[in-house]
């Protein structure tokens, strides 16, 4: 949710078995090639998702125990079928990114700006004109671009992160939010005014399908360990949607057991089999069984939930409650809450992502105008840096992943 300013322009919205051995040589050389190939194809050539093909080829055969599911067709294979953030180790920069200067790119939504904040010395050292109410900077599917979403512009703004330059805008209409499919061919708009989640190509943003959805304020997303499926939150109707990759259509939805919720960022587990979506009116977060899509349940964690974010070792998740200015770590082998870290002097904690070595922890100040960074071995606060107002859905940029699912940074 935004500012007073930002909620009236906005209309109330916030925002097989082996038979010989001479045959099982030949498999786990076949094996290895194909896992070769995805790795190079997904962190060297930052094409289409066309280009990385091998997806079809693993569908085929029964899958094993330990194994990787049949992924989307297109789709890198993923390094490890129990941890999905495997590719986000510490410091695991793909050759595309690893000339990129390590930056901090933050929206001010009411200023239509991006300020740019030098880590090394916490410091804005530039400020980027775009468009109207900037939401979010979303890294490209293919690491070599970030997005502005300047929602009330309707355009996109591109920033060369190799140079921190602002390219020629794009149009697109109501670009609250910005994701990639798992293939690299499409850019999933959320068009939260419009209703419509809008299917576009990924490099020239060109709309090729648009799927109206009967909630209001699509906003946050993730995709499931295939591909195959995402799930949306809806923030103004207290929905969640169930969505075909694929087939781009809405296939499932669900209200939310809670009057007046208001779900914001998803995020689904390391291992894949849990979802987790914050509300910021039910001061938590949602566990979600997404294959089942059943009702999910309610785990408390402070006022105003918002932004849920990974460790670099894929053992936590750290949640910003917007509402109390704190941080609360969880635990997720366990799915237990284990920290709860205060920002000094309170705050609003908001939109952000972790470093590239994943010590430090970095959200937007909403309604302060301002930018936090907190150590993740701690949760001290290492610095509150002003910026532009009304900051939202910063990009710590680079960081680690072999490609961009979009928001402020899911990479697998």
């Amino acid at each position: 949710m935004s500012q007073s300013s930002i909620q009236s322009s906005r209309s109330s919205r916030d925002r097989l078995p082996v038979r010989s051995g001479r045959s099982r040589l030949r498999r786990v050389r076949r094996a290895l090639l194909f896992a070769a190939a995805g790795v190079l194809l997904a962190s060297g050539c930052g094409g289409s998702g066309d280009d990385a093909d091998g997806g079809t080829a693993r569908e085929t055969g029964t899958r094993k125990a330990g194994a990787a599911p049949a992924g989307l067709p297109g789709m890198p294979p993923l390094l490890d079928p129990n941890d999905l953030y495997a590719a986000d180790r510490p410091n695991a920069l793909s050759p595309v990114v690893k000339g990129f200067p390590s930056r901090v790119y933050v929206p001010n939504t009411e200023s239509d700006t991006v300020s740019v904040i030098d880590p090394k010395t916490y410091k804005v050292i530039e400020t980027i004109p775009v468009g109207r109410q900037p939401q979010h900077v979303v890294p490209s599917w293919d690491l070599k671009t970030l997005w502005v979403n300047n929602d009330r512009g309707h355009t996109l703004t591109p920033i060369d992160p190799a140079t921190g330059k602002a390219g020629k805008t794009v149009d697109v209409h109501d670009p609250y939010n910005l994701y990639f499919t798992p293939d690299g061919k499409y850019a999933v708009v959320m068009a939260s005014m419009d209703r419509e989640l809008v299917f576009r190509d990924a490099h020239t943003m060109k709309r090729m399908k648009t799927e109206p959805v009967n909630c209001k304020g699509v906003n946050h997303a993730d995709f499931s360990p295939d591909g195959k499926y995402f799930i949306v939150s809806c923030e103004f109707s207290g929905e969640l949607l169930k969505v075909d990759t694929a087939r781009m259509k809405v296939i499932a939805k669900q209200k939310l057991p809670f009057e007046g919720a208001m779900p914001q960022d998803v995020k689904i587990s390391s291992d894949g089999k849990t979802w987790y979506v914050a509300d910021m009116m039910a001061d938590g977060i949602w566990v979600l069984d997404g294959d089942k899509f059943t009702e999910p349940s309610l785990m408390r964690t402070g006022k105003g939930a918002h932004g849920l974010y990974v460790s670099r070792d894929s053992r936590s998740m750290y949640i910003s409650n917007r509402g109390e200015g704190s941080v609360s770590v969880l635990d997720l082998p366990s799915r237990k809450l284990v920290k709860k870290w205060e920002l000094p002097d309170g705050g609003s904690p908001d939109m952000g992502g972790v470093s590239a070595d994943g010590k430090v922890l970095w959200l937007s100040g909403r309604y302060d105008g301002e930018v936090y960074a907190i150590d993740t071995r701690d949760g001290h606060q290492i610095a509150r840096i002003p910026v532009g107002s009304g900051p939202h859905g910063l990009a710590v940029y680079p960081q680690p992943g072999r490609y961009s699912l979009g928001h402020t940074g899911i990479f697998r």
